[in-house]
């Protein structure tokens, strides 16, 4: 949100650009959204289903430490065209650590992932509000400077998220649970076809048994008629 207030204000000011060229030039910025958050969520499932939940953190810290230094180069770069290649760059990175974010949240706490993702979404906007005075009171690039060394630093705090049944950033494992559900769902087919095996025989089986309880009665019916007298005299007299 910060880069989406302050990008056009730079480029205006540090590369004399025109206000409608520094917005079309600051736009970029936003236009990776359609993708890169998707991107980061698809990275930390992948990730997810290699190494469990560290998988999910490591991805997330590679991405804040890449987006953070990023901001440093963006900062220092001169040129305009050097300058849109960065945030191109930069852009995707901070719109794929969003992704992975979510891609944690599911986990923390699964009755409350409304409450919890709220709590997330909201994080955000304080930030944009701290580094948007940020932007007022300092030279630009003191303040990109804090801004990518605050991002840079948040990175290692994966370090210290622990979330039950979860293996953490460096230790920990994932509960045998966890770790059936995290499977590559290349295994489904088979069960499938297991599971449609026992279907199949279901219904032979059930003929089978149905066919001798039937001989089994007939059977019966046949020896109480060869057994009993009296019916065979009461069918004489009728016949007489």
């Amino acid at each position: 949100m910060t880069m989406n207030n302050a990008a056009a204000l730079y480029f205006k000011d540090e590369f004399n650009q025109s206000t409608e060229s520094a917005a079309a030039i600051a736009s970029i910025f936003g236009w990776m959204n359609l993708f890169a958050r998707g991107m980061g969520g698809y990275f930390s499932d992948r990730a997810n289903a290699r190494l469990g939940m560290r998988g999910r953190l490591w991805v997330q810290t590679i991405l804040l430490a890449c987006e953070g230094s990023l901001i440093l180069v963006f900062a220092n770069t001169g040129t305009l065209a050097g300058a849109i290649v960065v945030m191109i760059f930069f852009s995707l990175f901070v719109q794929a650590a969003e992704g992975s974010s979510y891609g944690i949240v599911p986990y923390i706490d699964p009755p409350c992932t409304g409450s919890i993702s709220g709590i997330v979404g909201a994080g955000g906007n304080v930030g944009a509000v701290g580094f948007g005075l940020a932007f007022r009171q300092l030279p630009y690039r003191e303040a990109f400077a804090i801004m990518g060394c605050t991002i840079i630093a948040s990175s290692f705090t994966s370090i210290f998220v622990h979330i039950k049944g979860h293996s953490g950033l460096l230790c920990g494992k994932e509960s045998p649970e966890e770790q059936y559900r995290a499977r590559p769902q290349s295994a489904g087919p088979q069960k499938g076809a297991a599971e449609m095996d026992c279907v199949t025989e279901a219904p032979e089986d059930s003929l089978l048994s149905s066919e001798d309880a039937d001989s089994q009665s007939q059977s019966k019916t046949n020896e109480s008629i060869e057994t009993d007298p009296e019916s065979e005299q009461s069918d004489g007299v009728i016949e007489v």
